[in-house]
């Protein structure tokens, strides 16, 4: 099954945040706040969005920074989604 984001969404793939401390003991993702860094999955088609034509500035594969309360969760064969409007998306990192 594949998920096909439209008008100005963006699908996000949480990047999965292990962490390790000075002493050597890794806390796993579940432990702690979830970040707010992901990998885009699959990008809208953008076009004319509530009158304003809207140009999609992300792309397959990039890695971004997204706001925190934002989108909406899905699981889809046992990976977790986000569907996030593009304007959620603080920046790319590069």
């Amino acid at each position: 099954m594949k998920l096909v984001p439209l008008g100005d969404r963006v699908v996000l793939k949480q990047l999965v945040a292990e962490e390790t401390t000075k002493s050597g003991i890794i806390i796993p993702g579940q432990a702690k706040e979830k970040p707010q860094q992901a990998e885009v999955v699959a990008v809208g088609p953008g076009g004319v969005i509530d009158g304003k034509e809207v140009t999609m500035q992300v792309k397959v594969g990039d890695t971004v920074i997204y706001a925190k309360y934002s989108g909406t969760e899905i699981k889809l064969d046992d990976v977790e989604y986000i569907v996030v409007k593009q304007n959620d998306i603080l920046a790319i990192v590069e």
